[in-house]
């Protein structure tokens, strides 16, 4: 998926619920979305995941996500059958989280650009849920979405590894009113993206 400038994701971190109609197997027509405000975590431990995201060291997030990305790597290199499984049918295979995960460090590295080039910006909005279902991620080839997703990884790593000095203070907002530094902005992301691999492996960080 190619993100338009609009484009950004806002949503958490559960588990996706889809409901009624069908698309490649999959419901589909209406999705139930996720509205909790998810900044909690930058506050406190995730008690899901067992990530903390007061310990994560600025400096050391480049290596986090591209240690991040190659688990996914793994993981989809494995029977593509058993990745487009749901657990449940309102359930996110692992294939799609995937899809949503490649999706997000795209995301972030277009937010992290916008924080670091433009005064305070409002990030544009976008539906992570119509985008998983307008993008079919269930159908998507696993293999190319390995391949993508360990692309944008290292975009996204490259780009935090040039942040320097004062450039961890500058801003940027969410559409719902939340705000970021470049410093808190950083420990959400890593949040996200190890909790979605919490959820496809039930493994909590220690």
């Amino acid at each position: 998926m190619r993100l338009r400038p609009w484009q950004h994701l806002d949503g958490g971190w559960r588990r996706r619920r889809w409901w009624g109609g069908t698309r490649a197997g999959h419901p589909r027509s209406v999705i139930i979305p996720d509205t909790k405000d998810w900044t909690w975590v930058l506050e406190r431990p995730c008690t899901d995941c067992g990530l903390n995201t007061a310990a994560v060291i600025r400096e050391e997030v480049a290596g986090m996500v591209r240690a991040n990305a190659a688990s996914w790597v793994e993981l989809l290199a494995g029977d593509a059958t058993a990745l487009r499984e749901r657990p449940r049918p309102d359930v996110w295979s692992d294939l799609e989280y995937a899809c949503h995960v490649r999706d997000v460090f795209r995301l972030f590295a277009f937010r992290l650009e916008l924080m670091l080039t433009q005064d305070d910006p409002v990030f544009p909005n976008w539906d992570q849920d119509e985008t998983a279902v307008a993008e079919n991620y269930g159908v998507q080839d696993p293999t190319r979405v390995s391949v993508a997703l360990a692309e944008a990884a290292e975009v996204l790593a490259s780009a935090f590894e040039r942040v320097d000095g004062v450039q961890w203070e500058r801003s940027g907002n969410r559409g719902d009113g939340a705000r970021f530094t470049v410093q808190s902005f950083a420990p959400y992301l890593i949040h996200d993206v190890v909790h979605h691999l919490f959820d496809v492996t039930g493994v909590k960080r220690e």
